[in-house]
């Protein structure tokens, strides 16, 4: 490991330090275009590395290598009879190796490497990846704080500086990575992980065996890319591993967290797609499976990627200012409280591209320290940095530490596109921003708006919501007082995509300097619904088919008793309703796939619901029917 290359840095983006450095380490065969389409899935166009030498200075230049449009998900844009995508490589950004740990090259006695490089995609000349939009959200984002500071100059005043004092606007981001292991073809039982998560058995404790062997791996290869571990930890969801007769842990169901150093939004959300890499592969090497899904089983505790967003300014003197501090009165600068308005205010159509998967709103419910509103906590007092984890976003503080404040978006997870969740955000956070700054609110106002009650009127913020509470989401309110308060959070896909189409007024916000168009919101659209439809149709419904027909009669005639036979007949009551055809009724399974067949998109949305619902009371129909036998 120590005499491998891992990063090629921007300093180095050039054609004779390259060379030079390709042709030293020989062990480095492939070089990769990565390309992030709007669903963030990755592309690997792999190149031999002497063909790529030999076309590097054309690279270098931004001549394109093409791929097939079909074989990336840009619908609406890149389509049959217009197929065409140009992939185009960002020299400024860290390159990245990616070894074959299973594949030793021969002749230098070392793993062979594939050089991954990011690149934008571009279609009929214009730029259509996820990539190119929050990088350009990130500059649309720079060139407006410059432009208020020009503008408002007493914006800088509580930073004891001028604009001329300012080199650069630094966007700083970072994810904090969760994610579900086991061995292979283990299954835990539901009942065990939910109580083992509600006795908080795993949270904390000691990793052991080829968990501990995997984390401890993964932890060293992210120090030699430079991503600086901070921690890696067991979660709250998990069982204890069994000890065989070999002496190795088996039947593994446990929960991990890896956290790593930040860095600026467009390296942030591309460390990120690697060390997911990084993980499966390591944690595969040590005989075990990894899944990112955000909720992979049902009443145990989902997988969240906790989003932090800050922003500073790099100074000519070399110090650094986070311009989200307020004074020792003040949780917040104006900056900061304008950031984490425009945030909350907008956030009808950020969700969007947090959640988009069907997978990913299942995490989102009461009880498994997942946001199910849209508020924030600031702490009881500006001396108090007390942290809230029931919010949406939450603020990070510590005196003691002035660049450590920043907000944490606590409603993405492993599958959410980093790219455009960051994007969205802070396209959302500049509007708020902007409007503090525009409408020369002070500190005071702005805290006192964004603590408002339900139903009190203000200038930004709309009047029929609250905005904050430093009160206890889940304990300290009744659904109803949830809604009431917060907003209703969208159930399905379908609610949540049509935001974008059922907040007009917002949409320019995304839209500032063409940051997201209209041909990428509606392909994005297209995307999200035509995901939903096969998840639903294909793999939901085909699992739950698999589910129900392992429901079995389990009683014996001799030995039941009338509870157990009426048990036993509202089960399969509601497993004929659910999955069973007649000639005279429709199941439920059925009418869901006639409503997406005629993209009748609100009915199966509601069908889904109900299907949903059905299968949790069947679930717990079994439970109570199996506990109640005595002989199974």
């Amino acid at each position: 490991m120590n005499n491998l290359i891992y990063t090629i840095e921007k300093k180095n983006h050039n054609s004779k330090d390259l060379r030079e450095i390709l042709n030293n380490h020989p062990e480095i065969k492939f070089a990769s275009f990565v390309g992030i389409d709007l669903s963030g899935n990755d592309t690997d166009e792999k190149i031999p590395m002497n063909l790529f030498l030999e076309d590097l200075d054309d690279f270098l230049q931004g001549v394109a290598i093409q791929t097939d449009g079909s074989s990336v998900v840009l619908p609406g844009i890149a389509t049959l009879d217009n197929a065409k995508v140009n992939m185009v490589i960002d020299l400024d950004c860290k390159w990245l190796v990616d070894y074959n740990y299973n594949y030793i090259d021969s002749e230098t006695d070392k793993p062979i490497g594939t050089l991954r490089i990011p690149c934008f995609l571009y279609h009929d000349n214009k730029a259509v990846d996820s990539r190119h939009i929050l990088s350009s959200a990130v500059t649309t984002f720079k060139e407006n704080l410059m432009t208020i500071f020009n503008t408002n100059p007493e914006t800088l005043k509580p930073f004891d500086i001028t604009v001329n004092d300012i080199d650069e606007v630094v966007v700083t981001s970072a994810t904090e990575l969760e994610f579900w292991v086991k061995t292979p073809n283990n299954v835990a039982e539901v009942e065990e992980l939910s109580t083992s998560q509600v006795l908080h058995e795993q949270y904390w404790t000691r990793t052991k065996g080829s968990v501990r062997t995997a984390l401890e791996e993964t932890l060293i290869l992210m120090d030699k890319y430079g991503f600086e571990p901070e921690m890696g930890h067991k979660e709250v969801g998990g069982v204890r591993a069994k000890l065989n007769s070999s002496g190795d842990y088996d039947h593994v169901m446990e929960q991990l967290e890896v956290d790593w150093k930040f860095s600026d939004a467009v390296q942030a959300a591309d460390n990120e797609l690697f060390i997911r890499i990084l993980i499966q592969e390591t944690f595969r090497r040590n005989g075990l499976d990894v899944t990112f899904m955000a909720k992979p089983i049902e009443n145990v505790a989902g997988s969240g990627m906790h989003t932090h967003l800050g922003v500073s300014l790099k100074l000519n003197n070399g110090k650094r200012i986070n311009i989200f501090n307020g004074t020792k009165d003040h949780f917040l600068s104006v900056i900061g409280y304008g950031a984490i308005m425009g945030l909350l205010r907008n956030y009808e159509i950020v969700n969007p591209f947090v959640s988009s998967t069907n997978n990913s709103l299942k995490r989102l419910k009461p009880g498994f320290e997942a946001p199910v509103c849209t508020v924030t906590s600031l702490g009881l007092s500006p001396d108090n940095p007390s942290r809230n984890r029931t919010v949406l976003a939450g603020l990070i503080r510590d005196i003691n530490s002035p660049m450590a404040t920043r907000f944490e978006l606590r409603s993405p997870n492993p599958h959410s596109n980093t790219y455009l969740v960051m994007a969205a955000s802070y396209m959302a956070m500049l509007d708020g921003i902007i409007y503090a700054v525009e409408n020369n609110k002070d500190a005071d106002a702005l805290l006192a708006e964004l603590s408002k009650e339900p139903g009190e009127s203000a200038d930004y913020l709309e009047k029929s919501r609250a905005y904050r509470t430093e009160k206890n989401i889940f304990d300290d309110y009744s659904e109803s007082e949830r809604n009431k308060f917060f907003g209703k959070a969208p159930a399905t896909i379908y609610e949540n995509i049509s935001q974008l189409e059922n907040n007009p007024s917002k949409l320019h916000i995304l839209k500032r300097n063409d940051v997201f168009t209209d041909s990428i919101l509606n392909s994005f659209r297209l995307a999200v619904i035509e995901r939903w439809t096969t998840e639903i149709t294909k793999r939901v419904i085909s699992n739950y088919k698999d589910e129900i027909r392992s429901y079995k009669c389990l009683h014996s005639l001799d030995k039941a008793l009338d509870l157990d036979v009426s048990n036993w007949m509202k089960i399969n009551d509601l497993r004929l309703e659910i999955m069973k055809d007649t000639y005279t009724s429709k199941s439920l399974f059925t009418k869901i796939k006639e409503a997406f067949s005629n993209k009748n998109y609100p009915e199966a949305s509601r069908l889904y619901l109900e299907l949903e619902d059905k299968m949790s009371r069947l679930r717990q129909y079994y439970s109570d029917y199996k506990q109640n036998l005595l002989d199974i």
